[in-house]
């Protein structure tokens, strides 16, 4: 069953300025909950503007948290978690970056700020739980226990980005909409009701600290400039980069190479080595991976034991795919039922079974179909 408290409950809601975190705290209020609204300033200079849909965390969110919480009728505060969001988010991007890997700082942020110490927080001050527009389900079981579950319009889950969740965070986890098999436009509609101005307001998108959404832009800013070899999987130099960090597996615009490939053929990043700054490009068959190690797993409730079929996804808005994965000594062993692209070093791997999210892992290695170097 949907996990529908049956008391009041004192409630943290998360508003980041947008439409889906104000229509939540309003669900939330509106379900007799005693909900305080709460904005995280995660940058340290805010901009006064984000530039169109990119970006968030800025001085115009913060205000436009707070309109909403006026006309939901809820107390209002902005907590200053800059330092904490630089530390375990910022640097962490950047540091996995440095080292050839691919993260996804948006999981990050959620297991270390969100549901860490936002939750922490709130849960000294007395809070019950925090609640956000994450669309995705906590369902409660007769025995008590309760499951992450994908949400109910599957367009809009976002049960991937929280497979880092524990089940203590999972206790005190709020997601109003992901209950609601709607469109967003419907969302939009239910905030302009609501009276909420951030009806009209742009999603943003890209990573909420990179307002220009330039990453290779940023990387340099914080990495140098450092030039190396573009190579073709001989080993032959195709062309030089200023800096290997700027590329991503699977990447196939941007490489500026000017010799094409003999079979004429696009060529993608099939490698990233820090180590040497060289970066190995070749056809897309070289991409296909068959399995994959994963370290750091966090599971949604207890950790699986022996090998077990589930469904995997590999990025935010991917599609899944059956895979047999198995935990041995603190490593997830994850194989492909048939050959995926595109897998790299640094993302997350998150397994359901069904609609169950069953956790998450840090994928470390990929087993390719052919070589790739």
């Amino acid at each position: 069953m949907t996990d529908t408290p049956q008391r009041p409950l004192r409630v943290l809601a998360a508003m980041s300025g947008g439409v889906d975190s104000a229509v939540a705290a309003a669900r939330a209020a509106e379900a007799g909950h005693e909900v305080t609204g709460v904005h995280l300033a995660l940058s340290a200079n805010p901009q006064s503007f984000r530039t169109g849909a990119r970006g968030c965390c800025t001085i115009e969110d913060s205000r436009d948290a707070r309109r909403a919480a006026d006309v939901i009728g809820i107390p209002f505060y902005v907590w200053d978690l800059a330092d904490r969001f630089k530390e375990d988010v910022v640097d962490d991007f950047v540091a996995e970056y440095e080292a050839g890997r691919t993260p996804n700082p948006c999981l990050r942020c959620n297991e270390k700020i969100k549901f860490a110490a936002l939750l922490d927080k709130a849960l000294a001050l007395g809070f019950d739980a925090v609640c956000t527009g994450h669309y995705a389900k906590v369902v409660l079981r007769e025995d008590g226990s309760r499951e992450l579950h994908r949400a109910s319009d599957m367009a809009k889950d976002q049960s991937y980005v929280l497979g880092v969740l524990d089940e203590r965070q999972l206790a005190h986890a709020l997601f109003p909409l992901g209950d609601t098999v709607t469109t967003k436009e419907e969302i939009r509609a239910e905030a302009a009701r609501r009276g909420l101005a951030v009806a009209k307001k742009p999603d943003s998108h890209d990573i909420c600290f990179i307002a220009d959404g330039d990453t290779q832009g940023f990387l340099a800013k914080r990495l140098g400039r450092a030039e190396g070899d573009i190579v073709d999987e001989s080993g032959a130099k195709l062309g030089t980069h200023e800096g290997a960090y700027g590329f991503t597996i699977g990447q196939r615009k941007g490489l500026r190479i000017g010799t094409p490939a003999a079979d004429g053929k696009p060529r993608y990043v099939l490698d990233i080595s820090p180590v040497d700054n060289t970066v190995t490009v070749g056809p897309a068959a070289a991409l296909d991976v068959t399995g994959l190690t994963a370290i750091r797993p966090r599971w949604c409730g207890t950790a699986p034991s022996g090998p077990g079929s589930y469904t995997a996804q590999l990025r935010a808005h991917g599609d899944e795919t059956p895979v047999t994965a198995e935990l041995v000594d603190g490593t997830l062993h994850v194989t492909f039922a048939e050959p995926v692209r595109g897998v790299a070093p640094g993302q997350a791997v998150v397994l359901y079974d069904g609609t169950r999210v069953v956790g998450s892992a840090t994928i470390a290695s990929t087993v390719r179909a052919t070589s790739a170097v």
